[in-house]
């Protein structure tokens, strides 16, 4: 999660810290001072004047209005035919059973219904005290917070509503409820570490609906008993106070990222899903606003989005596609610029996708799900996502990407959804979608693409990140991925850790773990917290060409211009498409003396061998050739797993991290330099 708001903290200064913690909080209480705005500044200020009157019950504490359930929306998420049931009646046995798997924990007992506010993977009960005025990034108080919230967004309540939709046993149902008594119960209105992030409200809102109609809507049968009618009220209550919570709450200013969409897209869904109450359409319109503003603002017009994160990427779509479909659902409309953006953000994942369905891991990862609509390990988000657009906007390219239909999207579309996906022509003529998104600082570079030859390597000139904080983003400027016949070589190494392992979280978003070069040990941009950057590099494309024969790459960054003796580095990326050779030439302007580093992260499925030159990457019998610069007193490592200095490592998942080769090149110099790497694919 990004630096969400707000930012006051209600416990004494130094609370439980020690002195060092105590120095490093207010270290970042500065930093993120100063990534403000004076506007932002008085906007906190006067937050933090409300935030504390709605502590004592003088704003926000309307009492909930009657539902007047007459009102009935069309649903949008639908039991698709023919569907194979018995994943998700396993999935729903696990929660049946108080089992879960949250981010590196799996199978887990967390008991059924869990413990709320408690963090699984250390133990720690978080307080129940004023949500907003809950120091959520304090480990002490609350634990890892990421731990804590990802079982409080009711991800399982849509698995046991899809069991029960499938098998018709109403046992699923009693375990939902008896889930939302102990939540209610357990998280009292705005009390808590589940009432302090307006975005968790939001995808509980989600989950909630999706949930809600799978089990009939106000008027299913399942409602017909006491206990139920007890729930459905209770149900109806809450569901009113979080739409408030969200719209009293939205993050603003440098905080306005995927946050942001999350919160809109709550509320709209909210609003659709339960028009019961006369504020049901004050919420809407209001969602609608931002989500149709926050689209053009925190998209390019390329499809790239600004926070430079792929993950965040296909998160912020699901935000985005739902409240699409909810919308067309209910005749209501979304404006055609909000339609062709989506398209765009869907065309630059295709295009970054490689034949195998790969997808580079730049920028953030938290493994971060809106909703889980599809059961089984073969699921691929990115594909779905896909799946999806290929549907609502006739793509047939986008079909060819995705390969074949999944689970997700036939729970989403519904009706002739098999139909509607076969009859889209798709060839492999189509593609790549695009190879040029100048806005956004990628460049795909390679030949054959989508078959078995194919070479697909992408390179950075983006920006760091997006707002004054660029809180995703990591400092890999004229980095690049490179993909082999679907086969990853080079990679980004990925995220790992957020809130907690301080050095982990650092290391990863850092320079030396990106396979672009480092000048004296520094990253091209200064870290000021783990969600916010401070100084900024800067870095574009100075030239693109391809033809038939060669791509070619040039870009530059500022990143160094810092340091006492500025330093500009340009790097030259030209691909010979006869010869299948990579050339990476780097140059660096400056004076004085710098140590340098260039680094070559590796897959985890890569063998590295030294060779003369080199080193020879292989995996699934497939070799590439990586040849270093012949420049005098440079040496060459491979680091695997090391702990000292911190490097080769990959994290696929949050939380999780596994060694894997880097090769890492470095030695000292003065003076502008040229030098030569070379990757014979």
């Amino acid at each position: 999660m990004p630096e969400a708001e707000p930012i006051e903290i209600e416990q004494p200064l130094a609370g439980n810290r020690t002195a060092v913690e105590f120095m490093e909080w207010l270290t970042w209480r500065f930093n993120r001072l100063r990534c403000m705005s004076v506007a932002e500044v008085a906007h906190r200020l006067l937050r933090t004047v409300t935030t504390r009157a709605e502590r004592y019950g003088l704003f926000g504490s309307a009492p909930v209005e009657g539902a007047d359930l007459t009102r009935a929306p069309v649903c949008w998420v639908h039991v698709p035919a023919g569907i194979n049931g018995t994943p998700y009646i396993a999935a729903a046995e696990r929660v049946v059973a108080g089992k879960f798997d949250v981010f590196a924990l799996h199978d887990i007992d967390l008991g059924s219904p869990p413990r709320w506010n408690r963090d699984p993977s250390s133990g720690i009960e978080a307080p129940l005290s004023f949500g907003m005025l809950l120091d959520y990034r304090d480990p002490q108080q609350v634990g890892d917070i990421k731990y804590l919230w990802e079982p409080n967004r009711h991800l399982h309540l849509v698995t046991l509503a899809q069991a029960y939709a499938l098998s018709g046993e109403t046992r699923y149902f009693d375990v939902i409820m008896q889930h939302l008594e102990s939540w209610f119960v357990s998280c009292p209105y705005r009390k808590g570490p589940n009432w302090s992030s307006a975005l968790e409200a939001g995808i509980r809102l989600i989950n909630w609906s999706v949930a809600w109609q799978l089990l009939g809507g106000s008027k299913s049968p399942l409602f017909e008993n006491a206990r139920a009618m007890r729930l459905r009220q209770r149900w109806l209550e809450a569901i009113y106070q979080h739409a408030q919570f969200v719209h009293n709450h939205f993050s603003l200013y440098s905080s306005a990222n995927n946050h942001l969409i999350g919160e809109a897209a709550g509320l709209f869904i909210a609003a659709v899903t339960w028009p019961h109450w006369p504020k049901s359409e004050v919420w809407r319109v209001a969602a609608q606003d931002k989500l149709e503003r926050e689209i053009v603002l925190q998209n390019a017009a390329d499809g790239v989005n600004r926070e430079q994160a792929v993950s965040y990427q296909q998160f912020e779509l699901d935000l985005l596609l739902l409240p699409l479909l909810a919308a067309e659902a209910n005749n209501l409309k979304f404006s055609d610029q909000y339609r062709s953006t989506i398209e765009a953000m869907l065309e630059y994942l295709a295009s970054i996708m490689d034949a195998c369905g790969n997808v580079p891991m730049i920028g953030d990862a938290d493994d971060g799900a809106v909703v889980r609509l599809a059961q089984g390990g073969d699921f691929c988000r990115y594909r779905s996502s896909l799946a999806t657009g290929a549907i609502l906007f006739q793509r047939g390219d986008f079909k060819a990407k995705a390969k074949q239909l999944d689970d997700k999207t036939r729970w989403l579309i519904g009706a002739q959804v098999r139909s509607r996906f076969d009859a889209l022509a798709a060839s492999r003529q189509q593609l790549p979608v695009r190879r040029v998104f100048a806005e956004g600082g990628y460049y795909i570079l390679g030949c054959e693409f989508e078959t078995e030859n194919e070479i697909r390597l992408v390179a950075d000139a983006g920006p760091l990140g997006y707002q004054s904080i660029a809180a995703h983003g990591h400092a890999d400027a004229l980095a690049f991925t490179l993909s082999v016949a679907g086969m990853e070589f080079m990679v980004d190494p990925g995220t790992y850790a957020y809130h907690t392992q301080g050095q982990w979280r650092r290391y990863f978003r850092g320079t030396a773990a990106h396979n672009t070069l480092r000048v004296d040990g520094k990253d091209q941009s200064e870290q000021g917290g783990n969600f916010m950057w401070l100084r900024k590099a800067v870095a574009a494309c100075s030239h693109w060409h391809t033809s038939p024969q060669e791509d070619v790459f040039e870009g530059w960054h500022d990143g160094y211009q810092r340091l006492d003796d500025p330093v500009l580095h340009r790097r030259k990326i030209t691909f010979d498409k006869p010869a299948r050779r990579v050339v990476i030439e780097d140059t660096l302007q400056m004076a004085g003396e710098h140590d340098i580093e260039i680094f070559f992260h590796c897959s985890e499925l890569c063998r590295v061998d030294p060779i003369a030159e080199g080193y020879a990457l292989s995996r699934e019998g497939k070799t590439i050739v990586l040849r270093l610069p012949c420049q005098q007193g440079f040496t060459a490592s491979v680091y695997y797993g090391s702990n000292a200095p911190i490097s080769g490592w990959i994290s696929r998942r949050f939380d999780e991290k596994q060694p894997a080769p880097t090769i890492s090149w470095r030695g000292h110099l003065a003076g502008n330099v040229t030098f030569r790497s070379e990757i014979l694919c």
